[in-house]
Formats: structure tokens, C-alpha cells, sequence
């Protein structure tokens, strides 16, 4: 049975992002993450040539981002317009990072899809993972995307067990949320929409859109 919480429409807005395609014909936007490199280099030689360089290595950059020359950029990559890639940021390859958007100081990426004005913007980890439209992590903010144990990485919800199929999964982060410095997302993580996560807090499972996670077990509904 398909959990509607999971599903990609319920997390994300796909028209803010250049990966929309990515997610054709799929349900829960993990399933994505095994297919980031061969999309990049299949939809990369297509990019407008006025807008993007093409530096080689299945690295596309648009021409109105910013990158620091200490940055380290490998390969398959996209990073789109406006996006600021700062001092120092290692980002390994697989990743497509969205128009307007901030990869801060020191922060790491591998195999994951940053949203348009999505932000990472200090000594952050993000693997495997999937970060929805305006979200932010705050810094020293990360995904841990493998199990102790190296067994495929489940989503828990609702006390159902979802497996992936996935060994490598960090997390789902959607839309408009905010996660506080120093939260760790386990792997399987899934955070709905508008949900703020407090600092220092150690995040399992899905948490319900328009949340407020103040430490594990502990959620309250946001009061507008």
C-alpha cells in the first residue's frame, strides 16, 4: 500500500527544480537517488550553451553562479543560476544544485538533488539525500545516509515499515523546512513540508508537515 505522505507531490515542488524529470513515473522521491549521475549526463548536453559552461568531466555550471576557487567540483554535476558555491565546499560528484541556491563553507555533497534556494551553508553533510525547495540546514546540520549494520535503509511511519531497497539513504527534506544547527537526519529520514527541527536534535522516520520536531519522540503541531 502507497503511504500519500511520502509521495513526491506531497514533499516537494517539482517546477522548482531543473531534476523535475527525474521523478517521472516514480513514487517516493528516494527512488530518484540511484538515477541523479545518468540523469545529469543525459539532460547536461542539452543545456542552452549561452547559459551554461561546459568544464568537462559531466561538470555543467550555469554562468551566473558563483563559485570560490577553493571549491572542489567533480563530476556528474550540475549547478544552475544564481547558485553560490563557497570557500571550500567539496562537492563529489552526482549532484545537481538549483537555481539560487547556497553551498556553504566547507560543506560536502554527494548524490543528492538541492532544490532551487535551497541552503547548506555551513560544514554540512549531504548524501544521498534530497533537499525540497527554500529548505535550510543550519550549520553543522547533516545526513547520515548508512546503517550501522550496512542493511537497506527502511522509512518508518505511522509504525509501518517502508524498505527502500536503498543501502545508501540519507534523507528527504521537504519544502520550506528548517533544521537547526547540529541536527543529525539518520538514514530514512523524511520531513514534511513547513516543519522546523530544533538544534542539536536526532531525527528517525517521517515527521508530519507543518511540525515542529523538538527532540526525538517529541513533535508538536505548529500553530499558525
Amino acid at each position: 500500500m502507497v503511504n500519500n505522505n511520502l509521495k513526491v507531490g506531497e514533499l516537494l515542488d517539482l517546477s522548482k527544480s531543473i531534476a523535475s524529470g527525474l521523478f517521472e513515473g516514480i513514487t517516493y522521491p528516494w527512488e530518484a537517488l540511484p538515477r541523479i549521475s545518468e540523469y545529469i549526463l543525459s539532460v547536461g548536453g542539452s543545456l542552452p550553451k549561452d547559459e551554461y559552461e561546459y568544464r568537462g568531466d559531466g561538470i555543467w555550471i550555469a554562468k551566473t553562479a558563483e563559485i570560490m576557487p577553493s571549491a572542489y567540483l567533480a563530476g556528474p554535476l550540475i549547478v544552475c543560476s544564481g547558485a553560490e558555491i563557497r570557500h571550500c565546499a567539496f562537492i563529489r560528484g552526482g549532484a545537481i544544485i538549483g537555481r539560487g541556491s547556497v553551498i556553504g563553507n566547507s560543506s560536502e555533497l554527494k548524490n543528492c538533488i538541492i532544490f532551487d534556494s535551497a541552503q547548506v551553508p555551513h560544514y554540512n553533510y549531504i548524501g544521498d539525500s534530497i533537499l525540497g525547495y527554500k529548505s535550510h540546514l543550519g550549520a553543522g546540520a547533516k545526513t547520515s545516509n548508512l546503517k550501522s549494520d550496512k542493511t537497506p535503509v527502511t522509512v518508518m511511519t505511522d509504525g509501518e515499515k517502508i524498505e527502500t531497497g536503498l543501502k545508501k539513504f540519507g534523507a528527504v527534506v521537504g519544502d520550506n523546512v528548517e533544521v537547526g544547527c547540529n541536527a543529525i537526519l539518520n538514514p530514512g529520514t523524511v520531513i514534511g513540508r513547513n516543519t522546523t527541527v530544533y538544534p542539536l536534535s536526532m531525527v528517525r522516520g517521517y515527521i508530519p508537515a507543518g511540525s515542529i520536531y523538538k527532540k526525538q519522540g517529541e513533535i508538536a503541531e505548529k500553530v499558525c
